[in-house]
């Protein structure tokens, strides 16, 4: 029997016996040298060689064409080649699988890489691990992403370079040409990778082959070189897949060995990317094809050759033309986004079509980046309530889609989060809706911040606004003829505390006489429909059709509109903003007064044209509604007390004179009512002792105007525009390119239209146009063609500026050209009123005719027995609107767009090119370019640190 061996157990092992073998064994195993790159691949495909030490494109292409693994110690120089995700804010390592490029491998599931153990079953590039807009995400996401790309390679190469580009097709190796339909080393359509992206220039070299020479110029190449002597200005069109370029794009290359400057060969590498849109258009692609100048149309690629594409648009009809006439169509999933950003293709037609599609389906509202566009679709549209108050305001907005509820939402979300001020500006040309959208967002705001009560006074401020500062336009039904400004002020809970408003030029001229087919204020024809039978028999009041200031312009209704019951509407207001009924009252006299004063007559008494004011009912009536002498009213309008030698000379009036001396009194009183009616809302809105300096200020302005007649108004008007799109252009273009490039980002700067030139024109002292019109109106002998060469003389250097023919002169403003006349321009800016007037008003017994007359004295000077400004109304209004730039720079804007859906106000009507002129004035297509390669979030360190 043999012996047992028994063997004692082993000692145990402590663990850092066990990590020490552990780090011995790895220690003896043999180290894998890093990967060699690939040679270049023969491909028309690789970058120039004046980037080749980027190796960003040229390394990723030659890995991709052959498998190879591109390592991380290239990593650096691959990052430094090329922008991979625009920012420098990605942490760690993604990682795109690049070794397989056809669509079966693609659907496969990708492995994901385990950073300890060798890679052995995919070859995988290192790169920063951050998404298209800069915000990182995890690898699960990327493999994800990558896996629904169209190809591995498509895919890596989106994601890698932003995604909106285009490469040229590979060419044959032996024979440099390109293979028509097939791929050489890789499928064309795969290869979609836009050499200005990559280059960051428009003007890039030509491909080099390895000692560094440029490629020969084939044929076809001489051909195009020739058609650019003949017409060099084709070679310069946007190309079809590269519409969000610009001249100002182009940054010079790095010179590189032997590789000539970029701008030595930039016309040949015109012809080479020209010929390369002939491969991009495959059959079956989506595209916009121009068919007339106007008009694009929607279809699909039929064939694609150098003597033209063909085309057949969704109803059938067959386009032929060069491919310079096409821009690639989004596919159909894109169809109708919330967002402008989403598009893949972003062109005018793209955004037109996006925008109509929406608006067909009675969906109004879509994002375009930080800016809302809001289309007026002249009809009433199921979207507003209370159930979509509380939708929006229970964080159901996304499901909801874009609205200026959520605009709302935000400027209150964020005023309670930041502390900070917020500011909601609402713009747009006449007859777009901003008023309407200024109290869809007041309502909003309301339901959030409801609970004192305030909030339903503030809201009824909107019909009493409405009435006696709103009229009928050519262009616009309800027109707003001033500017307001509402702050809504909060209390540390959130709550409406109160409330202030504040107006900017009125325009009193249509109080006393309007073009064909418009209306004067509002309240007028409210008044004289909707007046019950003691307050007409206070007054005397009769038909609108009766007074002569109403009945001149022919148009004494509005379609669809019953002034009665807004009259009554009118009345409950003023009741809830506590104007008392005497207040009330007095307020109606003077309206009534204006009327009758517009009826007044007069009678040639001599043969020098001398006048006397006709002794009738419509001289009485103003009088005792006025609470004046009637005899004192009557010598007022047709006779001046001048101060000459200690003594006064009584000089009498002319006709013209006297009519304009009776329609200045008629302006004074009611520009006069409106601001008394102002003040008094404000005093009913004061918000105390609660105010903690908190608010959110809405902005609602009259929108830019041109008219077959321009005159003062259109000026001051569209001035205001002017100034509102500088703040729009320095808070979404200015100042946002500028804080990339203070921080040293590598941007490509986003071109827009910059309207300083037109404003310098307008304001600039000593010779803009405001100061060269004060300076004319102090001249007594002044006259129309005096203005016009003045002007003339001094801002014909100014490209925004043109005489036309005598005393008319136009202006390229940012919304297009306005051709103004000066016939009235000097009056306007003077608005004189004669002291025997303004001594007249304070003659009066009412209480209220005497604070309008304190008012009017207030911002007058005697000259000479003459009432003048202390201020010209543009110097005045130039100054109100520098206080109101200082206000809304002191905010966070919010910015919502109106668009007029159509020139006639007819529902269910999108004129395409009406629509386009808006975009293209506000910069929408820039502000998306801006919004999609930009930064959607930034914090200062402090406000990082107090927040998380």
């Amino acid at each position: 029997m043999s012996k047992l061996q028994v063997m004692a157990p082993a000692a145990p092992r402590s663990t850092l016996e066990e990590m020490l073998e552990s780090l011995k064994k790895i220690d003896d195993q043999s180290k894998d040298l890093p990967p060699v790159l690939p040679q270049r691949p023969p491909s028309k495909a690789r970058l120039p060689s004046s980037l080749r030490s980027r190796k960003a494109v040229g390394s990723l292409l030659g890995a991709l064409s052959q498998d190879k693994l591109v390592g991380p110690s290239d990593t650096a120089e691959i990052t430094n080649g090329i922008d991979l995700n625009r920012s420098s804010r990605g942490n760690g390592d993604a990682y795109v699988c690049v070794s397989s490029v056809n669509s079966e491998q693609v659907n496969q599931p990708l492995p994901k890489p385990d950073p300890v153990s060798n890679i052995t079953a995919a070859e995988i590039l290192p790169v920063e691990k951050t998404h298209l807009n800069g915000v990182p995400e995890n690898d699960e996401e990327f493999f994800e992403e990558t896996k629904k790309s169209k190809s591995g390679l498509n895919g890596a190469i989106r994601d890698l370079n932003s995604g909106d580009g285009e490469i040229e097709p590979a060419r044959d190796s032996k024979t440099g040409s390109a293979e028509n339909g097939a791929s050489t080393e890789l499928e064309t359509e795969d290869l979609r990778l836009d050499l200005d992206d990559c280059c960051q220039s428009t003007d890039v070299t030509l491909p080099f082959d390895e000692g560094g020479e440029s490629t020969p110029m084939t044929s076809s190449d001489a051909e195009m070189e020739s058609a650019y002597e003949k017409d060099p200005e084709d070679f310069q069109d946007d190309l079809p897949f590269d519409d969000s370029k610009t001249a100002s794009d182009s940054v010079p290359l790095p010179d590189e060995g032997n590789a000539k400057p970029a701008n030595a060969l930039s016309m040949t590498a015109s012809f080479k990317r020209r010929k390369a849109d002939l491969f991009a258009l495959k059959k079956n692609s989506r595209v916009w094809f121009r068919a007339s100048e106007d008009s694009w149309v929607l279809g699909v690629v039929q064939s694609a050759t150098d003597a033209g594409s063909v085309v057949c648009s969704t109803d059938g009809q067959v386009f032929k033309g060069a491919s310079k006439k096409m821009l690639p169509a989004n596919p159909e999933i894109l169809e109708g986004v919330d967002d402008l950003i989403q598009l893949s293709y972003l062109n005018e037609p793209a955004v037109l079509h996006n925008l109509q599609y929406r608006f067909d389906r009675d969906t109004i509202y879509t994002k375009a980046g930080p800016v809302l566009i809001a289309i007026n679709p002249f009809k009433k549209i199921p979207i507003y309530g209370s159930e979509f108050v509380q939708a929006y305001r229970n964080k159901m907005k996304e499901s909801l889609g874009p609205h200026v509820y959520m605009t709302a939402d935000s400027a209150y979300k964020a005023m309670i989060r930041d502390g900070a001020n917020q500011s909601i500006i609402i713009s747009g040309e006449s007859g777009a809706g901003k008023t309407e959208t200024a109290k869809i967002t007041m309502q909003y705001l309301a339901a959030l911040g409801g609970g004192r009560g305030v909030e339903n006074e503030i809201l009824q401020t909107n019909p009493i606004l409405e009435a006696f500062g709103n009229a009928k336009t050519l262009r616009n039904d309800n027109s707003s003829r001033f500017g307001k400004l509402i702050d809504i002020h909060f209390d540390t809970s959130g709550r409406i505390c109160g409330a202030k408003i504040q107006t900017y030029l009125l325009e009193k001229s249509r109080v006393v006489q309007q073009a064909q087919g418009e209306r004067s204020y509002h309240v007028f024809y409210q008044l004289c429909a909707g007046a019950d039978p003691s307050l007409r028999v206070h007054v005397n009041l009769k038909a609108a059709s009766q007074y002569r200031y109403l009945n001149q312009s022919e148009c004494l209704v509005i379609d669809n509109v019953d002034d009665a019951d807004l009259f009554q509407s009118m009345l409950s207001a003023m009741d809830v903003v506590q104007i008392s009924k005497v207040d009330q009252k007095n307020a109606f006299c003077m309206l009534a007064a204006v009327l009758w004063l517009g009826n007044v007559t007069f009678s040639i008494c001599d043969s020098e044209n001398h006048v006397v004011v006709d002794d009738n009912e419509a001289i009485q009536s103003a009088a005792s509604l006025l609470h004046c002498n009637v005899k004192e009213l009557m010598a007022a309008l047709c006779t001046r007390k001048i101060r000459a030698r200690h003594e006064d000379i009584v000089q009498k009036l002319s006709y013209e004179q006297a009519s304009d001396s009776r329609d200045a009194l008629a302006k004074a009183i009611y520009a006069s009512l409106f601001d008394w009616l102002v003040d008094v809302i404000n005093k009913s809105l004061e918000s105390g002792k609660h105010r903690t300096g908190r608010s959110i200020s809405i902005l609602d302005i009259y929108g830019f105007e041109s008219f077959k007649k321009n005159s003062f108004e259109q000026l001051c008007i569209n001035y205001a525009n002017e100034r509102l799109q500088q703040h729009f252009n320095r808070h979404l273009f200015k100042l946002e390119q500028e804080e990339y490039t203070a921080e040293g980002i590598d941007w490509t700067r986003v071109d827009f239209v910059d309207n300083q030139e037109c404003l310098d024109l307008i304001e600039r002292r000593p010779l803009g146009l405001i100061s060269l019109l004060d300076e004319e109106c102090t001249f007594p002998r002044a006259t129309e063609e005096t203005l016009s060469m003045k002007l003339n003389k001094h801002l014909n250097g100014n490209s925004c500026f043109k005489l036309e023919r005598g005393t008319i002169f136009s202006i390229h403003h940012y919304a297009g050209e306005v051709v103004y006349e000066t016939a009235g321009i000097m009056e306007k800016n003077r608005d004189l009123l004669h002291a025997d007037l303004l001594h007249l008003l304070g003659s009066c017994e009412c209480s209220l005719v005497n604070s309008l007359a304190e008012r009017v004295r207030d911002g007058f000077r005697k000259s000479n027995g003459m009432e003048s400004q202390k201020q010209s109304v543009a110097t005045k209004f130039k100054g109100q609107l520098y206080k109101l730039m200082q206000r809304l720079e002191g905010t966070s804007p919010h910015f919502v767009r109106c668009i007029k859906s159509n020139r006639f106000q007819n529902a269910n009507a999108y004129d395409n090119d009406l629509v386009l002129q808006q975009l293209r004035c506000c910069g929408v297509l820039e502000v998306v370019r801006i919004a999609r390669s930009g930064y959607p979030t930034r914090y200062s360190h402090h406000q990082f640190a107090s927040r998380w």
